[in-house]
């Protein structure tokens, strides 16, 4: 995928896809195509004073791009925008790379049960708290409000199918019921409030996710993306141009006011 790339100032990115509507199975014509990718920057720019930007955001075409270990803290906290990047649907990835990869390869270690709970059913509400003060009777205002509601049920389905399967189901098997019922929804919001007790309700049971993430497999990761990133700073070669070394018993050069041994 070009475009993303081309939105970072330095850096390689490591896995991108096509994710929102058109991945939900949400998207009709006219739809925007938003993209998702993670990206490595080269190792040697972490060690200066100044980190360089863990996010790129563009616009024409819609980019979220998130450097490594950025992403690597979202999915353990199981945001449900960035992690959906490792669950798509193999047609949707448009850059993968080695290490794009084994990132996919060790997906379900990000995942918990509290952090579902949270993060899902905590979207959805944020999508609900906006259906309550959209005024449908405008029509543009109706639409929002149904992109809202549509993304409501996504999330709380998407939320109750990890915590019984341990797997994210990105691509809907029936977006036109989601949509209908986001369409409800829209029109009487009061009537999502049993949907989202009702999954609060399935998420409370015993599921199939561990308490706690495992941030073993994601460091690992990491470390060898450093690595396969790092480019050694050239030493140039000793020439006579350069201070001879003090010969041995000779007083050496200043410390900068450094302390050494006393006694």
């Amino acid at each position: 995928m070009s475009a993303p790339g081309a939105t970072l100032p330095s850096g390689t990115v490591l896995l991108s896809g096509v994710v929102g509507s058109t991945a939900y199975g949400f998207a009709h014509a006219g739809s925007d195509i938003d993209r998702l990718g993670l990206f490595a920057v080269p190792t040697e720019e972490l060690h200066g004073l100044h980190r360089p930007a863990e996010s790129h955001v563009g616009t024409a075409p819609d980019v979220t791009l998130h450097e490594a270990a950025k992403w690597c803290r979202l999915a353990l906290s199981c945001n449900p925008t960035a992690s959906e990047l490792v669950w798509l649907p193999e047609e949707l990835y448009e850059t993968t790379t080695p290490l794009g990869r084994e990132l996919v390869g060790i997906r379900s270690s990000f995942l918990s049960a509290p952090a579902v709970r949270k993060a899902y059913l905590g979207y959805a509400d944020q999508q609900f708290r906006k259906l309550l003060t959209r005024d449908t009777t405008d029509p543009a205002t109706r639409r929002r409000a149904a992109k809202h509601a549509r993304h409501l049920v996504r999330l709380v389905e998407q939320a109750v199918r990890l915590h019984r399967t341990g797997r994210n189901l990105i691509r809907l098997p029936d977006p036109e019921r989601v949509r209908d019922l986001g369409g409800r929804i829209a029109d009487h919001p009061a009537t999502a409030e049993h949907l989202l007790a009702d999954a609060a309700d399935r998420l409370a049971r015993p599921g199939v996710l561990p308490e706690a993430p495992d941030p073993r497999p994601a460091e690992a990761w990491l470390r060898r993306v450093r690595a396969a990133h790092y480019s050694p700073p050239y030493c140039p070669p000793y020439s006579s141009a350069q201070a001879a070394p003090p010969a041995p018993g000779a007083p050496g050069q200043s410390t900068g006011g450094a302390l050494g041994p006393t006694g």
